[in-house]
């Protein structure tokens, strides 16, 4: 093969579509769809004592109004938690609309379907609620005192309690290394909650013809969303289609599945007999999606005179919002990849998941990471800081060294497997960043600081994902794979996977994802997971594609084929290329026929030329075409790595926080792009930025969200965004054949350690809460 693409940093070939609106967004679908809008509780906390929806009936192009007390038993049963686990002891999860009791402001009460988004808001506006507003649980310290529940069958507002120790190599747990250790620290770390904001909401559009439903989302999930959708509405699975359009951005919180609108509309396109369409608007994700972040740590090491770690003891409270459709995954990944690149001498780790009335918690890009690298960098800098050393020097004396791979930190992970680090090289990672930031010769200035963090992030998790390859007779390769894009490069990347394996012109070869008429079985892009775990099944799907291409093209050279090479789409004898076959030609081959339809295809007949008459036209075993389907399941998760490092500037008047310069060493196995890899760097480091310096969301003690809206939720502008400079460490995971690991979260990961550890650098008094603002340093300074 000598059409080598995997590696090469190929221009992302579905971006000239979406630049020059090309796109198909679902807002774009549907255009004469009938229109839902819904009523939403004005509370954080109420009963319902009545709904009249008289005044609305007059509206003109009002189609229906439904309430929870409409719906059928099947599609008003609550939704489902989708991911179990022993220690979740009262997992809840919301009625699609709600059902006697709202949690809190957003949810949905009321659905309107009418002509028009407009006469389905006038509708909404005219229901009259009425309320018994209860008493909100607002915030972590309220949540855990328990003298106002969320739900009232739920002790304390405790959802979920576990704990996991693993005790150091001398058989002591975290508690004993700690007291008996020549140093210790305790101290309390906060992370505020944030969201992930999506440029386009959320949104379905749904068509029902008496038989099959089709239903177009902005999922990550396409095949999920199926089959939730076929179980509520009691379809067979194959009269459901659902499919991904482009996807205007996900970063978590479009993989919870399904929504309430997701089986709602569907649900009112088979009532109605007519289309319908449901697009969320800015205000409505605020308060009615998902949001993440919110953490309290509280943390107690115990290290030696050198920083290294021989106890360390985190116990973390997790606001998880009203419900937990989505589990604990987030708490379980922050204690997790709490340890980051460190060999900890013994640790142990307990979380609480309390239940507040608010906006449930679902994963945002980081998904817990950012919280657990948050604890450990800041306790790496407290130690450096106690000792009087620098802190790269203690963060190297913990490193887990490059010869110690496999390393099992002796965790269960999110996935439910072992927590086992497949392959790394800490210690040059930190040599590759010190040398690209300067961290040697940096210039020490007042009100200028420096700041570092590592981690190591768990991506590529199972249980599997699969990958489809069909050669055409016109020569054209086309890819599909259950999960969808919302963005990443998909298209691109992929292609780069089938152009190496195949040998074809990359153009020439097309990729379709989220599609369920096109792949029926996925899990969905989440967790830096669809290169991994996708493009290893398109790898092995393009291997079974080509062995049979070989083994075709020989029959018709005359050939060995071991001795046959594809290039550039052409079947040829190694060293004869002379002695060839073009690819569409093979394709016909595959494919016996007894009609011609073309020139190419008549090569296929049944007179075209000499066939053995002791052997049937297809061989046993063997399938009509060129085609390959395979999947792959991985053994356990890939743990990419990457270390950042940050130099801040702090206004000494306003306080306002600039950061000058951003470097980020990176290391996800082998890459398959490095362009697209390195955008998705750059874009999860403006996203931390924003999380770090600009991004929470603020709940008064009603439970009322103050700030929903752009005007006063803040993000960082490009202006607020440095260069960011980037190298790459390659190291191969041995647990899959493309020897890959993700890279979709990298960015984000670390950013908010980074700065923090900056910020202290340049102020000189701990930095223990974040996102930081200008009116928090200054606060600060004061203290």
């Amino acid at each position: 093969m000598t059409t080598k693409l995997f590696g090469e940093p190929v221009q992302r070939r579905e971006d000239p579509r979406l630049l020059t609106g090309g796109g198909r967004y679902l807002d774009d679908l549907g255009p004469d769809a009938l229109a839902a809008a819904f009523v939403r509780a004005p509370h954080a906390h109420a009963r319902i004592r009545d709904i009249d929806v008289g005044p609305a009936l007059d509206v003109e192009g009002l189609v229906a109004i439904y309430t929870w007390e409409d719906l059928p038993e099947r599609v008003g049963r609550p939704l489902p938690l989708l991911i179990p686990h022993p220690a979740l002891t009262h997992g809840r999860t919301a009625y699609p609309l709600a059902r006697d009791v709202v949690r809190h402001v957003g949810e949905p009460v009321v659905m309107v379907v009418a002509a028009d988004r407009y006469a389905a808001e006038d509708a909404c506006a005219l229901i009259e609620v009425d309320y018994e507003v209860l008493k909100p649980v607002v915030g972590l310290e309220e949540a855990v005192q328990g003298a106002a529940l969320v739900h009232e069958d739920v002790p304390g507002n405790v959802g979920a309690h576990l704990v996991q120790e693993v005790p150091g190599a001398d058989g002591r747990g975290a508690r004993e290394a700690i007291e008996t250790a020549p140093h210790t620290l305790a101290f309390r770390l906060d992370i505020e909650r944030s969201a992930s904001m999506p440029l386009e909401g959320r949104g379905v559009h749904a068509r029902w013809d008496g038989r099959d439903l089709r239903v177009h989302s902005s999922t990550q999930t396409s095949t999920s969303v199926r089959m939730a959708v076929a179980a509520a509405l009691g379809l067979p699975l194959p009269q459901v289609e659902v499919i991904a359009p482009d996807v205007g951005g996900g970063f978590g919180v479009k993989i919870v599945h399904p929504w309430p609108e997701e089986i709602l509309v569907p649900w009112a396109a088979m009532t109605l007999g007519r289309e319908v369409k449901w697009t969320e608007d800015r205000r409505e994700h605020f308060i009615s999606s998902a949001h993440e972040r919110g953490q309290v740590q509280y943390v107690r090491v115990g290290f030696d005179d050198d920083g290294r770690v021989l106890g360390l003891d985190v116990t973390i409270l997790h606001d998880h919002g009203a419900y937990t459709p989505y589990g604990i995954i987030v708490p379980i990944v922050t204690s997790t990849q709490l340890l980051g690149p460190y060999k900890i001498g013994a640790y142990r780790v307990e979380f609480s998941s309390v239940y507040t009335n608010t906006v449930q918690v679902t994963p945002y890009r980081g998904a817990g990471r950012p919280q657990g690298v948050f604890c450990m960098e800041r306790t790496m800098d407290k130690i450096a800081r106690h000792l009087g050393r620098d802190r790269t020097e203690v963060r190297a004396a913990n490193f887990i060294g490059p010869g110690e791979f496999p390393y099992d930190q002796g965790m269960t992970f999110q996935d439910g497997r072992p927590l086992i680090y497949d392959s790394g090289d800490y210690p040059e990672m930190l040599r590759l960043l010190k040398e690209l930031i300067g961290w040697d010769s940096f210039e020490r200035v007042p009100g200028r600081g420096i700041g570092i963090g590592c981690y190591v992030e768990g991506t590529g998790v199972g249980p599997y994902e699969g990958g489809h390859v069909q050669i055409t007779s016109d020569g054209r390769v086309h890819v599909s794979t259950g999960l969808t894009s919302q963005g990443q490069g998909h298209e691109t990347a992929f292609a780069q996977i089938a152009a190496t394996e195949l040998g074809v012109p990359i153009e020439r070869i097309s990729v379709v994802t989220g599609d369920t008429r096109r792949f029926g079985y996925a899990v969905g892009t989440f967790a830096s997971r669809a290169a991994v775990v996708s493009g290893n099944a398109i790898a092995l799907a393009c291997r079974k594609v080509r062995e049979k291409a070989l083994r075709i093209a020989a029959d018709a050279l005359e050939a060995d084929p071991a001795d046959l090479e594809i290039t550039d789409g052409i079947v040829h004898v190694a060293g004869a290329p002379h002695a060839a076959v073009p690819l569409s030609t093979v394709a016909v081959l595959a494919n016996p026929l007894r009609y011609a339809f073309d020139e190419e295809t008549a090569k296929a007949t049944q007179f075209a030329g000499a066939a053995a008459p002791d052997r049937p036209p297809v061989a046993e075993g063997e399938e009509p075409g060129l085609e390959g389907r395979d999947y792959y399941s991985p053994i356990r998760s890939t743990f990419a790595a990457g270390m950042h490092a940050a130099v801040v500037e702090t206004d000494p008047d306003t306080a306002e926080i600039r950061v000058l310069r951003y470097a980020v060493v990176h290391d996800c196995g082998r890459l398959i792009n490095p362009m697209i890899v390195e955008g998705q760097i750059h874009g999860g480091v403006a996203q931390g930025i924003g999380g770090a310096l600009y991004e929470r969301m603020v709940y008064d003690p009603h439970g009322q969200l103050l700030n929903a809206s752009f005007m006063d939720f803040l993000m960082p502008y490009a202006t607020e965004v440095p260069h960011v400079e980037t190298a790459h460490l390659e190291t191969p995971s041995p647990l899959n054949p493309l020897g890959i690991k993700g890279a979709g979260e990298a960015g984000v990961i670390p950013v908010s350690a980074v700065i923090a550890s900056a910020i202290e650098d340049a102020e000189g008094f701990p930095i223990d809460r974040m996102p930081i603002s200008p009116s928090d340093l200054f606060h600060l300074r004061g203290t």
